[in-house]
């Protein structure tokens, strides 16, 4: 069983089994919300514990496709932890756990700004890797 949650602690999770991988996303919105590093979740893993009466949710503009949740007290940043989805994304960092896998690939690498270099072998995508 992992635990996470955000930083004041009024949301909390629980994940029953662990995530099927991790990516990073280099996009501007990801960045600025501080969720870039996410690990993907199934559904039936997955229990919100508390805090979902502080969850708030971005919904952007094309042509990013995703919802970011986030604790509307602390701000921070939580994936799609209200997503329908059999599967969705969690920031990584909001794991209290340690979390057993490493990053596979990296999506909106033409965002990505001039002065992070990116220092894995991961699988790098120019948008989605599903475009």
């Amino acid at each position: 069983m992992l635990h996470g949650s955000c930083c004041c602690g009024a949301v909390k999770f629980t994940l029953s089994s662990p995530p099927t991988m991790m990516g990073t996303c280099h996009c501007t919105r990801c960045r600025k919300v501080g969720a870039s590093a996410l690990v993907f979740v199934k559904r039936d893993a997955f229990q919100l514990t508390s805090g979902a009466d502080v969850i708030s949710t971005y919904k952007p503009e094309a042509p990013y496709m995703y919802n970011r949740c986030f604790c509307s007290k602390c701000g921070t940043s939580l994936g799609e932890v209200t997503s329908d989805s059999e599967t969705f994304p969690v920031s990584a960092n909001c794991f209290d756990d340690e979390l057993s896998l490493s990053n596979s690939f990296h999506e909106f690498v033409k965002e990505k700004p001039h002065w992070y270099k990116i220092g894995d072998e991961a699988k790098q995508f120019q948008e989605h890797p599903h475009s």
